[in-house]
């Protein structure tokens, strides 16, 4: 069949076509002239077509030759291209860091001193938004938040946090202290709901009257739909601070209050060998915190 064509064939085929020689592809492919040769022979038979006018001294392509190698010639450098980007050497100097996207957004203006000092180093940023216990999907740096009191001994501390209430950074209206933030709108996060409770239950205060008018998953959407002036949100003061720096348009409006919580850098099976790029990640990354 026509369409059953070997790779090996089609590589002679475009050296030589490319060279005008069997000898010359023969050499650059790494096999002898008479394989070469055989591979032309091959693919011509299955093709039905002559590609190339041999000589006694020269090498020409037919008209049907010279319009398939174009074709060929384009098919082979996109695999090349495909496979050298999926599966190249540079796989060998990247390493994958696995986050929630509010730490990845806190991280992002920070990295470019990491990619500085290690200029063949590339990093790929992946979230952890609902992970799955057992997922088993490959990273060099996996960093969570978990309550401090159910640390395990492969959490390696990073940071005790702390939350703090958020407002639009343009409100007129003033909050003068935690009890205010019950006369307005409160956003939840999924995951972080007792943010809102940790926080009010620091300064005594009951969030039986709080309404949740809106909720969403990730710190980095309930921090737009403050700035966006949807209401107030309590997110993790290291995260606030971040969004300000950024530009957002929100504002801190109460004290911090300790969340019980902890970023921990997690020690998993993939670390028992160390690559040296990752543990560069690791020294770099407890700088920041």
């Amino acid at each position: 069949m026509r369409h059953n064509l070997n790779l090996n064939w089609l590589r002679s085929f475009e050296a030589a076509a490319r060279l005008l020689s069997f000898t010359s592809a023969s050499h650059e492919i790494g096999l002898t002239q008479t394989a070469v040769s055989q591979h032309i022979k091959a693919l011509e038979a299955q093709l039905g077509e002559k590609l190339f006018e041999r000589r006694p001294k020269s090498l020409q392509l037919t008209d049907v030759g010279q319009a398939y190698l174009l074709t060929v010639r384009e098919a082979l450098i996109t695999i090349e291209m495909s496979t050298t980007g999926l599966f190249g050497p540079q796989e060998a100097s990247t390493i994958t860091v696995r986050a929630s996207m509010a730490l990845i957004m806190w991280l992002t203006p920070r990295l470019e001193s990491f990619l500085r000092d290690h200029p063949d180093t590339s990093v790929k940023l992946i979230t952890s938004i609902w992970k799955n216990p057992s997922d088993q999907h490959p990273v060099d740096v996996d960093i969570v938040l978990a309550s401090k009191e159910y640390a395990r001994s492969d959490l390696e501390l990073l940071s005790d946090e702390a939350i703090v209430p958020i407002f639009r950074a343009a409100y007129d209206g003033g909050i003068n202290g935690p009890k205010d933030l019950l006369l307005h709108p409160s956003i939840h996060i999924l995951g972080f709901d007792d943010h809102w409770a940790r926080y009010l239950a620091a300064f005594s205060l009951k969030p039986a009257s709080l309404s949740a008018r809106l909720v969403t998953d990730t710190s980095t959407a309930a921090i737009e739909m403050v700035a966006a002036g949807l209401g107030c949100a309590v997110i993790i003061e290291r995260f606030a601070l971040g969004a300000i720096n950024a530009g957002q348009n929100i504002r801190i409006v109460g004290d911090a209050a300790a969340l019980g919580q902890s970023h921990y850098l997690v020690r998993t099976e993939h670390h028992i060998v160390h690559r040296p790029q990752a543990e560069a990640f690791n020294s770099w990354l407890r700088q920041q915190f």
